[in-house]
Order: C-alpha cells, then structure tokens, then sequence
C-alpha cells in the first residue's frame, strides 16, 4: 500500500520523472507510518526497511518530522494545481465537476498510504508545515466551491464546503477498502457514488 509520491495525478504535464533514492526513501518511511503509526516508527525502522544505514538516512532527511512535511506538503500542492488545471480545461462547469472528481478518484486510489499518514499524522508535524498544508488544502477545496456553487446557486458557498468535504471523505475511504473488485470498477463505483452526492 505505498505511494508513488513523484507526482500526482494530472499535477504535471510531462512524464513522471525517474524516481531518486531520496523518493524511494519516503516512500517507504510513509508505507510504515501508514501501517504503524507516526510514533511506532523509528528512523532505524526506515533505514532498515531501505536498506540504508543511519549515516546515509540522515543524508537525505534531517528526521521523521522532515519525512512527514517532504511526504504531505508537495502531494498538496499538486492536488491543487492538478485541480487548478482540471477546472480551467474542462468546458462548462458540469465537465469541470467531472474532472475534479475523476482526478481526486485516480489520487485515491493511487495513494491511499499517503491519505492514511494525512488523516493521522498531519498534527505531529511543527505549525509552520502544517500551516501551510492546511492552506493549500483550503486553496484546493474552493476550487470545488466555485465550480459547485455556479452549478448549484442555491448553495452558499460554506454550504458548498460541506458539500466537497463530505465528498472527499468518501472518495478518501480507499485506505480502509479491502475489495476483491477490479480497480476499474471501485473506480467507477467511488465517481458515480461522488457525482451524485454533489449534484444533489
């Protein structure tokens, strides 16, 4: 259940690049605090799990609360300005609906450990950080209100804030999924699941 966290889906135009030693790195020390826990996690535990010994870890992370702000701040920046650029693409606002959704679905279910680290971890990491987090995420979160309130006028926009938040919390569930289905098909269940949710 790791996560690839060179990019997100539809943040970037080019190909994702070649993943570095320092990506792989995270990727794991994020696999284990998804699965463990923040606390239950030592950088030992990263090292070993990477095969890399204590010297050369600390090479590339000044420690756990590095590895936490390395892993949260630039996923949320690509939500963003993958979302950012979904909208501003999409022709009329009903396809600029569809577009959000179908791009925060793919970021799901291509990282549910990062999602997992998010929900649980997000507060042991110093304010500075999580300030910005926080910032970047309400930054994501009005591009789904103006979309939503010019499609729905009757919503206010703190209406239309419930309305994306309880959104992402079901397509956000994949964490906890354990489903034989084919990724195409929960696919398709989480985006008509949200779709209808926030047409209303």
């Amino acid at each position: 259940m790791t996560a690839d966290l060179d990019t997100v889906p539809g943040s970037s135009a080019g190909p994702p690049r070649r993943r570095s030693r320092r990506d792989e790195i995270l990727t794991i020390a994020v696999a284990l605090f998804a699965t463990r826990g923040y606390h239950g996690v030592s950088m030992d535990d990263i090292g070993s799990a990477a095969g890399v010994t204590g010297p050369a870890l600390y090479h590339h992370f000044a420690g756990k609360e590095a590895m936490l702000s390395a892993a949260l701040i630039p996923v949320s920046e690509g939500l963003r300005d993958g979302g950012r650029a979904r909208v501003e693409s999409a022709e009329g606002d009903e396809a600029a609906l569809e577009a959000l959704v179908d791009f925060h679905v793919e970021f799901a279910l291509e990282h549910p450990a990062v999602i997992s680290v998010h929900l649980n971890e997000l507060d042991r990491l110093p304010d500075e950080p999580r300030r910005m987090i926080r910032r970047l995420q309400r930054e994501y979160v009005e591009e789904w209100v103006d979309v939503l309130t010019r499609l729905r006028p009757e919503l206010a926009p703190d209406e239309a804030r419930v309305c994306a938040h309880a959104a992402f919390g079901l397509m956000n569930s994949t964490p906890f999924l354990r489903s034989p289905l084919p990724r195409g098909r929960v696919s398709a269940l989480l985006r008509d699941m949200a779709l209808a949710a926030l047409r209303g």
